[in-house]
């Protein structure tokens, strides 16, 4: 069996790489007016497009897991983007940069995107071909992999 790292954990990593750079390498501090007003806009959006990506699972009634899911999803949230869990983990990210206020931190969410789209999504996303076909093929065709 293959080691895989999962999302969370690579969310989680990342945000520690995130206050470990901003910590022990901050290279700029920065503060601007209204900073506290985008932390919680990019904060309540993350939350908004994960809870709505779980939710649509929910409904559907079939696993997040791509092996092990009965359904292809395309209700909701995911009428806007094929990853709306991984979006919102990368506006969560983008709101503790600016919380963090160290620039050094800004070069782990490219990293974290960069990681997601080449490494995960496209893992998931040849399962749900194999699995779904021509309907995954379609819906790839009409709604962006992030938004």
């Amino acid at each position: 069996m293959r080691f895989r790292l999962t999302p969370p954990l690579v969310f989680l990593m990342t945000l520690a790489a995130m206050y470990l750079l901003a910590e022990y390498l901050p290279l700029w501090q920065f503060s601007f007016p209204g900073q506290i007003v985008f932390e919680w806009v990019f904060s309540l959006l993350a939350v908004g497009f994960g809870l709505a990506g779980i939710m649509a699972f929910a409904r559907a009634k079939t696993a997040i897991n791509p092996r092990k899911t009965t359904r292809l999803v395309t209700s909701g949230v995911y009428r806007i983007s094929r990853n709306p869990i991984y979006l919102g983990l990368l506006l969560l990210l983008v709101a503790v940069f600016l919380n963090l206020s160290a620039i050094s931190s800004l070069i782990m969410i490219p990293v974290f995107a960069i990681y997601m789209n080449y490494v995960q999504i496209a893992a998931e996303e040849r399962v749900l071909k194999h699995a779904f076909g021509q309907q995954y093929q379609e819906y790839c065709q009409h709604v962006r992999r992030w938004c």
